[in-house]
């Protein structure tokens, strides 16, 4: 397994499997690990190349004995990228691994970063009872909160894989993490707003693609289309999924709605993408 080490000496280990740019790259979230991806890797690296990360403090990464931030985790996906030698990259970034999509297009640019995919995220301001949430992880009241977000995240679901990816794994990591999470989560929507706030400020325009399943309102769903549909740039597909996890519960969807996007095919519906104005009955 290839490796880079960034600051601090860390090691951060990633998969590079499969050929052609550009590359995508895996991004897991906070408190999760490359696994997540490892129903969508096979069928995304049949087509090109895929870089999938452990991050810092995660996985068989290091780095998780002292304190750090997005941005160390930021320089370490960008000494990924480099040390892959992709000459493009496509993130595909889980959850709130989206801000790191986001600095990783500013940082590159338009030319090496040419689209993003987004998967299951708060792409509008975040709701009162999420902020409550991120409040709660930075407490004593942490675990409970935690165990709460578990829940919701796997409601529904009876794939016991999913449920263990998401009771063993992330529910292993301890306090300083999730902390740490809630932390830098809270503070990337403090400075941007909304992540389609963000990108709508990114220039040139970058195409991207939200692949998602939580939540199921019809509200969220809707006014995303409106985004789109004033930004034509944006595209979002609401998955006939459950949980938090689309990745693992519909892999073929999701590598068919990306393989969509990088490939610059307009054929959306026929993966089930909504298209800019067009609202599901």
């Amino acid at each position: 397994m290839p490796e880079v080490r960034t600051s601090g000496d860390t090691r951060i280990h990633y998969d590079d499997v499969g050929r052609g740019e550009p590359a995508l790259l895996f991004i897991p979230g906070w408190n999760t690990t490359r696994d997540a991806f490892r129903d969508l890797l096979p069928r995304c690296a049949a087509r090109r190349r895929v870089l999938s990360v452990d991050l810092r403090g995660h996985g068989q990464s290091g780095g998780g004995g002292t304190d750090f931030d997005s941005a160390t985790v930021l320089d370490d996906l960008l000494a990924v990228v480099e040390a892959s030698g992709a000459r493009q990259v496509v993130p595909v970034a889980l959850s709130h691994a989206g801000w790191w999509a986001l600095e990783l297009r500013r940082e590159l640019g338009a030319e090496r970063v040419p689209k993003l995919v987004l998967l299951d995220w708060i792409v509008s301001e975040p709701p009162l009872a999420f902020t409550e949430a991120l409040r709660g992880l930075m407490s004593e009241r942490w675990m409970s909160t935690r165990d709460g977000l578990l829940d919701m995240w796997v409601a529904g679901v009876e794939d016991p894989n999913i449920i263990r990816y998401a009771r063993e794994v992330m529910g292993g990591f301890g306090e300083d993490m999730w902390a740490r999470a809630a932390r830098e989560i809270a503070s990337a929507y403090a400075r941007e707003g909304s992540p389609l706030r963000a990108l709508s400020g990114l220039s040139p325009t970058t195409p991207t693609l939200h692949l998602y399943s939580q939540p199921d309102s019809h509200d969220y769903l809707e006014a995303q289309v409106a985004f789109g549909a004033q930004h034509p740039w944006f595209h979002v597909m609401k998955l006939p999924a459950v949980s938090h996890f689309p990745m693992l519960e519909v892999p073929d969807l999701v590598a068919a709605g990306i393989e969509a996007l990088v490939s610059a095919q307009e054929t959306y519906m026929n993966t089930g993408i909504i298209m800019p104005g067009a609202v599901p009955g």
